[in-house]
């Protein structure tokens, strides 16, 4: 057979087998471990920084036409997730079409977009399920990290017999890049700190994606400046909101911050493997100096010494323009086009220092 045939071979029996998950239809509903409550709600909107008082005061509930406390819309998959040990249903269709792929050794995965509608507020004491179908698989198609398929699943968030949220949920799974074509595809990256770089394949690593909303942030990390949105009362909020109180042909209000700040809250990522970044790697949640948090990857630390509290300082690592280079005076960088990405550094290490 040659390694034509073979590649149809593979894509036909794909096709085959996801054919069969999708006209499997919907999962049966899964309930959530527990009930909507109070204790998890706090906990997930001071992580994330919501001060809304609907989800925490009964009486800033009603005066907002509540009847008490109501849960963030998009808390909805919050109440349904497995847990450490959880495992997925039979009919699960995201396990058993993952599963298909890595038997295909796409053994890779990112996602790559979700759509989420939000019915209505749930409120604690209410009981969510979550229930899965298979919408539409495409490919094989050739991508920036490799030969991958697109998958798209659809789950839908209920209480009783009510659909509350639902969400549209996009995957690439691809086949990782062999050794030898990393290694001739890897361009030096540079490190604003002059610090090491080779953990970073940027041959593999994704590029950001900017917005209308987000442009002037990340053109600022390309000048190497941590741009903070201003709203027109002067707090700053970053990540940047929609700036809905000015006209579109106005430019974002920003602060240009110091760059320093302590780690506010950080994980430890050791699987599943992220393109272009060696394992464990550190992602921090940055308390900036200016108030803001920040996102980013902490480099040039052994992840058991991180701590929170910890005091960093931003990194710029520029990524070396590839081959297929497009239009070098275009205001957005295209693909192949040099590009910025900001990490950061503990504050008084080498790196940081030099």
């Amino acid at each position: 057979m040659s390694v034509d045939q073979t590649v149809a071979s593979t894509a036909d029996r794909i096709r085959t087998s996801t054919d069969a998950v999708r006209a499997g239809g919907a999962s049966a509903p899964v309930p959530g471990r527990d009930p909507i409550n109070g204790p998890m709600i706090a906990n997930w909107t001071e992580a994330i920084g919501d001060g809304n008082p609907i989800y925490r005061d009964d009486d800033a509930a009603r005066a907002a036409g509540w009847d008490g406390v109501v849960a963030p819309p998009a808390m909805a998959q919050v109440w349904t997730m497995r847990g450490l040990h959880g495992a997925r249903s039979d009919d699960d269709p995201l396990g058993a079409v993952s599963q298909i792929f890595d038997d295909a050794g796409y053994t890779s995965v990112v996602a790559t977009n979700c759509d989420s509608t939000y019915h209505r507020y749930t409120r604690p004491g209410e009981h969510v399920a979550i229930s899965s179908e298979l919408l539409d698989v495409v490919g094989p198609k050739t991508t920036g990290l490799g030969e991958g398929w697109f998958f798209t699943t659809r789950n839908v968030w209920t209480v009783g017999d009510e659909v509350v949220a639902e969400m549209n949920f996009r995957i690439l799974k691809f086949r990782p890049p062999t050794a030898s074509n990393e290694s001739a595809a890897a361009p030096g990256v540079t490190s604003s700190l002059a610090a090491p770089t080779d953990d970073l394949d940027a041959g593999a690593m994704m590029r950001p994606t900017a917005s209308r909303d987000t442009a002037f942030f990340w053109a600022g990390v390309a000048d190497h400046e941590l741009r903070i949105q201003r709203r027109p009362d002067g707090t700053l909020v970053h990540p940047p909101v929609p700036a809905l109180w000015k006209h579109h042909s106005e430019t974002t209000d920003y602060q240009v911050a110091a760059g320093t700040g302590t780690v506010y809250s950080f994980v430890v990522h050791h699987a599943p493997r992220v393109p272009g970044r060696t394992l464990p790697f550190v992602i921090a949640l940055v308390e900036l100096d200016e108030g803001a948090r920040m996102l980013g990857q902490l480099r040039g630390v052994d992840p058991a010494e991180v701590s929170i509290g910890m005091p960093v300082v931003v990194e710029f690592l520029d990524f070396p323009a590839e081959s297929n280079a497009a239009d070098p005076d275009a205001t957005v960088p295209g693909p192949g086009d040099p590009w910025t990405l900001y990490a950061w550094q503990p504050a008084g290490s080498k790196g940081a220092t030099t």
